[in-house]
């Protein structure tokens, strides 16, 4: 199985191109993350085993199928991931919701550790680290690193939009883990920002500056 994995549907592609215009409001940009996560949790728990069960409809008893184990855990990278989380309990609504927070030191540029709260049950879930930008990478190793750290193994990364920079970073420190991309864009800018990206996704869902 690849570990790449960047969506090619065409409801999810014609949202992002509406999430990347400019002229797109805070409230509407909002709403788009939510369906897009909506769609890329769709597609990326193909792989969910699932189990018979056996169930008595109105007419007779049957045998159906159901997903095996324990549901998913949802886990934002504070605080742009936050945004990308009601979708996928959209669709799941039986997950679990774990945080991490990390901040960028100015100096280092080195993700910090600040904040990290997981459901107790979290290392016999399927686990879903979210958020919307995979730039240089380093947030989302660094909270892949914590969760491996506390025993969990089974980790799958949700980003909307991502750069080669940061797929390459990933995948060298996290082989294991599946990455579901709604696009891969050109490049990094001087910035660290995504090209041609979507600006800061934190400051587009808030509607902060």
């Amino acid at each position: 199985m690849e570990q790449i994995h960047v969506m090619q549907h065409p409801l999810i592609q014609h949202k992002i191109g509406v999430l990347r215009r400019k002229e797109t409001t805070s409230k509407d940009f909002r709403q788009l993350v939510g369906e897009i996560a909506m769609l890329m949790c769709y597609e990326a728990t193909r792989f969910l085993p699932l189990t018979d069960v056996e169930i008595e409809t109105p007419i007779c008893k049957t045998t159906v199928k159901e997903i095996k184990g324990k549901k998913m855990a949802v886990v934002p990278i504070l605080r742009a991931g936050l945004g990308m989380v009601d979708g996928l309990l959209t669709i799941v609504p039986g997950a679990k919701v774990g945080h991490i927070g990390l901040y960028r030191d100015p100096e280092t540029a080195l993700p910090i550790e600040y904040y990290c709260k997981l459901p107790a049950d979290c290392s016999e879930r399927e686990v879903f680290v979210v958020d919307p930008m995979l730039a240089t990478g380093g947030s989302a190793a660094a909270a892949i690193t914590m969760l491996k750290e506390r025993g969990i193994e089974h980790i799958h990364f949700l980003c909307i939009i991502a750069a080669p920079e940061g797929v390459e970073k990933l995948t060298q420190e996290h082989p294991d883990v599946d990455i579901y991309i709604g696009a891969l864009d050109e490049k990094l800018n001087d910035h660290k920002y995504i090209v041609p990206g979507l600006g800061d996704a934190g400051d587009r869902i808030f509607g902060t500056k």
